[in-house]
């Protein structure tokens, strides 16, 4: 009986290989992809001073200059709604710092792999509320591997659900895989250039598990510079440029190695990032802000929780929410405010002078709050020549919505891409995803927002959409004067992309 049993078990296995097998060697699996994140990268990075790799590529590639960062323009916001081809109001994953009180009541939490495990078991939920690409390509029987320098949290969420390996130096999933990452990379190089150590080694990674003949249908390495180096000496420093060309150098490793590769093994190359950058001049935090203004007790009461740019008001109480946006409307490092509509669909925020978390796509029916800001901007130039600056506090950073950290590159090559074309009608992060799926003939989620990028696509008609684009206006007046907020879509048929907003404060005559 035993003896039966096993043989069974054997052939099952059999079988089981010979789908995989199967699904491995069906002819619209055959190109496989490759997606790179430049955290942080600029568009005007790309220079062939700073990064010869990346503007030779460019020169071939296909280009949406009309590309586009989802706000709130951070990493963890970014690194969700790439994978899931969602914006945050569908994904839920609303910041780098996000309140979930069931995880904490009176404090928002970090995103990091450790943070971001407690959410699933205390909401008895998932941790995103969207289908991501690795469980698209799962029921396919496909694999997608994440290779990262950055923090674990923004590893983990590109493929959360561990459909293939994460390899970050801080975090290898699954845990069986570690052991041998370890023996045959080994550990990351430290001393002085230890951030640089980071992206040989995932770079190694990248080379060794993931671009090879059996490796998986999809993978993604992400660079955590220039990011990390801007935020700490600047936009264009010395350290920044450094870090800049050394990871262009390790693209430049890459490419290598795609071009060294036979006929057989054929890649799709889709380049983004996951903001721009600005200048910060600011010094006012929001927290001490609201505690001053005496709508918080104190850093540790559940009154008001803030989450980065968030604010959620115990009960929702509307009396202390429309106080609130009043007092923000006078600050000059305040910029564009965001409450709930009083509708779903309506533009205009439910209190006067701000816009909607629709607008925005950041209305997410459990886990937004009730306010959301963005601190003021405006065109300044740093000491390098780098314009755009905003009144946050730090050396330099993102998170908010000028067109500085909004405006992003995408990049693509490949057999799947047509050569050298350029297409000005808007894209997004959101929209890599559904273009993936496009090329493998993959069902795109029915809650999915982004949509393919079909004009860059060598299988798709000629696409003779166009796009155009709308400005949204609001206004607020008090004894002191106006404050008045713009918004610039992009609009593309059904889809919605957010260009900007622009604060105005007139002072009463």
């Amino acid at each position: 009986m035993k003896a039966l049993f096993y043989s069974l078990l054997f052939g099952m296995s059999l079988i089981l290989n010979g789908i995989v097998n199967a699904q491995q060697e069906n002819p619209r699996f055959k190109t496989k992809t490759l997606i790179v994140f430049f955290d942080g990268l600029r568009p005007d990075y790309i220079t062939e001073a700073q990064m010869p790799n990346l503007f030779a590529f460019k020169k071939t590639a296909a280009w949406g200059k009309h590309h586009h960062s989802v706000f709130p323009t951070v990493t963890r916001v970014n690194s969700a709604s790439y994978a899931t081809g969602s914006y945050p109001g569908t994904h839920g994953l609303l910041g780098n710092a996000i309140y979930i009180p069931e995880v904490a009541a009176n404090k928002s939490i970090g995103t990091t792999y450790g943070d971001l495990n407690k959410i699933p078991a205390a909401t008895s939920g998932p941790l995103l509320t969207a289908k991501s690409l690795g469980e698209v390509l799962a029921d396919a029987g496909q694999k997608m591997m994440v290779f990262s320098s950055g923090t674990t949290g923004q590893a983990f969420l590109q493929n959360h659900t561990v459909n293939g390996a994460i390899v970050n130096p801080d975090l290898i999933l699954p845990e069986a895989f570690k052991k041998q990452v370890l023996d045959e990379i080994g550990l990351v190089s430290q001393g002085t250039d230890e951030e640089h150590g980071r992206h040989k080694w995932i770079t190694d990674a990248l080379l060794k598990y993931g671009l090879t003949k059996n490796g998986p249908l999809v993978s993604a390495i992400w660079f955590s510079d220039p990011d990390g180096a801007a935020h700490e000496h600047g936009i264009g420093s010395e350290q920044a440029v450094e870090a800049i060309k050394y990871v262009d150098g390790q693209f430049g490793r890459i490419i290598e190695a795609l071009q060294a590769k036979g006929a057989d093994e054929r890649y799709n190359v889709i380049i983004s990032t996951d903001h721009g950058f600005v200048t910060h001049t600011g010094k006012q935090g929001l927290t001490d802000f609201l505690i001053k203004e005496g709508f918080k007790k104190d850093k540790e009461s559940d009154d008001v929780v803030v989450a980065e740019g968030a604010i959620y008001v115990k009960n929702h109480d509307e009396k202390v929410i429309a106080n609130i946006v009043s007092a923000l409307h006078k600050q000059e490092w305040v910029g564009a405010v965001f409450t709930k509509g009083a509708k779903k669909g309506d533009v205009q925020g439910q209190v006067k002078g701000t816009l909607s978390f629709d607008l925005i796509h950041y209305d997410h029916p459990k886990r937004s709050g009730d306010i959301l800001l963005a601190p003021n901007w405006n065109d300044a130039k740093n000491d390098k020549g780098y314009a755009g600056t905003d009144y946050s506090g730090g050396v330099a950073g993102h998170g908010g919505s000028s067109p500085y950290e909004i405006n992003i590159a995408l990049l693509a090559n490949g057999p799947d891409f047509q050569q050298g074309v350029t297409t000005e009608l808007p894209t997004s992060n959101v929209d890599i995803v559904p273009t993936i799926l496009n090329i493998y003939n993959l069902p795109k989620p029915v809650a999915m927002d982004g949509r393919a990028v079909a004009e860059l696509l060598k299988k798709s008609p000629k696409q003779n959409s166009t796009s155009k684009k709308q400005l949204i206006k609001t206004e607020a007046k008090y004894s002191w004067g106006s404050y008045q907020l713009s918004a610039e879509m992009s609009v593309l048929g059904a889809y919605r992309y957010f260009n900007y907003a622009k604060t105005e404060r007139t002072p009463a005559r």
